[in-house]
């Protein structure tokens, strides 16, 4: 791969993605076998942000699915303080990916048993559990209230902290210094430099990336004490073309995180739906999303999966190790072995996916988030049931066989009021699989 190929780059979410050179209910545990799982790969223009918060510390990680020249890369981000060289860092793709993956809302399958065999009732022991580069120069006259005030070098990244009085200054100051910044952002930098918060900037310096990353873009890291809890988002809107996917895993040590000025909603789950669901389960998870977005007006954030760490049922994943965990910013734990999970020896972590689609006027203010008490478990799941495919020669098995046409049409029932899609179609791709509505 060359620096010059196309490439898809890391960077971060809520934040001026600008080209340098040209304008641009709890779940309850059960059995069934994992089979396929709704990552993050199947939204486009979609970032993805991990938040670890410990008391008034966050440590937030962003990436996102950017593709270009790494040339062209650049970010700003809002924050709210100033930011030392060690409260900077990147972190490896495939620990966010093990992350995404993890919590991916997935798709587990059933075999009815045998109608006419003996009932044997499993109990599961008390108390168990699952297995599972240099500062720019400023022009003080047309850059008017904007100060550098730190100049970093991170990673393959040329990191700069700026503070400001004034938007216009701020605006002409990135610029000039090859961010290109679109129409309509001055606005919404205004607001920011009115809570007195500092931008953190950051581009790629070519021949550091060459040497130190292999020729990808790590995700950046910043880490800040603050007792505001919140992700901004409006930067991120300014130079959009239509909405946006923003896929945010918290890392907390008490419980859930919610949005304190949007509403929180669970996506529907624990629905079973066709079998043929299997082979398209992507196709379904979008339309579902996309049908849940439509039914609250884009103005809700879904949550898609919150569970303690230390255990999964069934695991889309394996869970995180505690080394990961710490590298993600949950230092909290202590302790940064590398050793797989194993049961009973789970992390103290809690985290919760929240999965947004948004656009300026949707969501017109950042992200006020809110860490919770609840551990209670919750994971998007869509479940397939096999119907029993050997003999039934008994009176148990002659009801399960008439019982099944009705199962088959609220299946059907499910998947339309999930995705919006024809009831009608639906059961005629169920009668080629196999499983008819009409019965005999």
């Amino acid at each position: 791969m060359t620096l010059t190929s196309r490439l898809k780059t890391t960077v971060a979410v809520a934040a001026i993605i600008a080209q340098v050179t040209a304008l641009a209910g709890p779940a309850a545990a059960f059995c069934g076998f994992y089979v396929a799982k709704a990552d993050s790969k199947l939204f486009n223009k979609s970032s993805k942000v991990v938040l670890a918060r410990d008391g008034q510390t966050t440590a937030i990680t962003m990436a996102s699915d950017y593709e270009g020249e790494p040339k062209e890369f650049a970010v700003v981000i809002p924050v709210p303080t100033f930011i030392e060289r060690k409260q900077i860092g990147v972190v490896e793709m495939k620990t966010i990916d093990h992350l995404d993956a993890y919590t991916a809302p997935r798709l587990v399958e059933y075999h009815d048993p045998d109608p006419c065999a003996p009932i044997v009732v499993a109990r599961m022991a008390a108390g168990g559990r699952p297995v599972p580069a240099s500062a720019p120069t400023v022009d003080t006259a047309k850059h008017r209230g904007v100060t550098v005030e730190a100049s970093y070098d991170v990673g393959e990244y040329d990191v700069s902290i700026l503070s400001a009085t004034e938007s216009d200054g701020l605006v002409n100051f990135l610029n000039d210094n090859g961010y290109k910044i679109p129409a309509g952002a001055d606005a919404v930098l205004g607001s920011y430099i009115k809570q007195k918060m500092r931008f953190f900037i950051a581009k790629v310096n070519i021949e550091r990336m060459a040497t130190m990353s292999n020729g990808y873009l790590r995700p950046l890291q910043v880490r800040y004490d603050t007792p505001k809890f919140m992700l901004p988002l409006r930067l991120g809107t300014v130079n959009a073309n239509g909405p946006q996917d923003l896929i945010v895993y918290a890392l907390t040590k008490n419980g859930r995180v919610e949005t304190a000025n949007y509403r929180t909603v669970k996506l529907p789950s624990d629905v079973d739906v066709p079998l043929y669901v299997k082979h398209e389960f992507g196709d379904f998870y979008k339309a579902m999303f996309s049908r849940a977005v439509e039914r609250e007006n884009m103005r809700a954030v879904f949550v898609e999966y919150a569970w303690d760490m230390g255990w999964c049922d069934p695991c889309a994943a394996d869970p995180l190790s505690n080394k990961e965990l710490v590298e993600l910013g949950a230092r909290w734990i202590g302790n940064d072995d590398a050793t797989p999970y194993r049961r009973g020896q789970g992390a103290n972590a809690y985290v919760t996916r929240l999965h947004v689609r948004y656009d300026a006027q949707s969501f017109p203010e950042d992200l006020a988030l809110l860490e919770t008490g609840d551990r209670s478990n919750f994971q998007g799941r869509y479940v397939l049931h096999h119907p029993w495919q050997g003999k039934t020669a008994c009176d148990a098995g002659e009801k399960y066989r008439a019982a099944l046409p009705e199962r088959f049409k609220r299946e059907a029932r499910n998947l339309s009021d999930l995705t919006g899609w024809s009831q009608a179609d639906i059961e005629n791709r169920m009668e080629v699989g196999g499983q008819s509505v009409k019965g005999k």
